[in-house]
């Protein structure tokens, strides 16, 4: 089954919409397939959308392969990209900024709306959240400068939609945002990430060592660097006590987050992680048990993994990383949403 990093789903009422990754990375998106599974529900949208006579044979099989609409393409790339772009400075990939997206896809959520009524009835957020989101302590205006005449007509489109709805309140935070950034001054956002050298450890004491990647599919989005083999950790013993220290390096914002060590696939110890300086970092003392493994177990046998442990996460591979990050980096100027322009446009971005 082909991982979700590799297929921008938009979940319909009753069914989902799947695209290509490398069609809408390219902005060449020509197909989508639409997969059924409550007929009832999907039926009044989906005539909407494809007719009727289409509309028939879809429910009647199931799915169908119909051309894309550009509507549904824009949305599910936007949230894509909220859930899997690689932001890695290494691999020049830049950041993005989660105000400008959510802004973006509020406005792609409601031409979705306008285009078949009731597609997402049943949708994770609708375009009053999503601004709402935008709004939020002011990270629209702060993040707004570099592309500041689209995020006007943006918030112009929305408060009209706004007023259509009668959500008078959100119509007029929408209309107020233009004159709001006019008193703004340019600005790039501060990320944590912070270039540097690695501190020198000794290897004194050092009972088990290596290197690790981060899978994506195990942590917030928007947190880590997406490069590979950011993570590095130690199990070291001093006086009476053996210690798992954990580095990751690349950090973009905060969150909670923890590095789970493991044995054959069996976890035997968890350190917590904690912000410092462009990293996370932690450390956390072994009991009897899990000392005596890290003693008498070869390195490769052990695995450092950073967020969710479980066999219900469906985790990401080197190769699907490696791919993305290849189709990322090949993007179109063209293509680019408004997040990517903004990055683009700032000159000062520090990596």
């Amino acid at each position: 089954m082909t991982h979700p990093v590799h297929t921008p789903v938009l979940a319909a009422d009753g069914g989902l919409v799947r695209f290509a990754l490398a069609d809408l990375l390219a902005g060449r998106a020509t197909s989508m397939r639409i997969e059924l599974s409550d007929a009832g529900a999907a039926e009044p949208w989906l005539t909407r959308l494809v007719g009727a006579e289409t509309s028939l044979a879809a429910l009647s099989q199931g799915q169908a392969d119909v051309p894309a609409r550009p509507e549904l393409g824009r949305l599910a790339l936007l949230l894509w990209l909220r859930r899997w772009w690689p932001a890695s400075p290494s691999l020049g990939v830049p950041s993005l900024d989660p105000a400008l997206l959510d802004l973006e896809t509020a406005v792609a959520t409601a031409d979705v709306e306008e285009l078949a009524e009731g597609l997402l009835d049943s949708f994770e957020a609708s375009p009053a959240e999503l601004f709402d989101a935008a709004i939020a302590d002011d990270a629209l205006l702060a993040a707004a400068p570099p592309v500041a005449d689209e995020v006007r007509g943006l918030c112009a489109r929305l408060a009209a939609w706004f007023d259509d709805q009668d959500d008078v309140v959100r119509a007029e935070a929408a209309a107020e945002v233009p004159a709001r950034l006019e008193n703004v001054a340019p600005s790039q956002r501060a990320y944590a990430l912070a270039a540097g050298t690695d501190p020198a450890v000794s290897s004194e004491g050092v009972l088990a060592n290596g290197r690790s990647s981060v899978d994506w599919a195990r942590v917030p989005p928007g947190v880590l660097d997406a490069a590979e083999d950011t993570v590095t950790w130690r199990i070291v013993t001093a006086a009476a006590v053996t210690r798992l220290e954990v580095e990751v390096a690349g950090a973009f914002a905060d969150a909670a987050i923890t590095a789970v060590a493991v044995h054959d696939g069996e976890p035997f110890a968890e350190v917590p992680l904690a912000l410092g300086a462009g990293r996370f970092t932690g450390t956390a003392d072994l009991d009897e048990a899990a000392t005596r493994l890290a003693a008498g177990v070869h390195n490769g046998r052990i695995a450092l993994v950073v967020g969710v442990v479980g066999e219900g996460v469906a985790g990401t591979t080197p190769e699907d990383r490696a791919e993305v990050v290849a189709l990322v980096r090949a993007r179109p100027a063209e293509a680019r949403t408004l997040a990517e322009r903004a990055a683009a446009a700032s000159d000062d971005e520090e990596f």
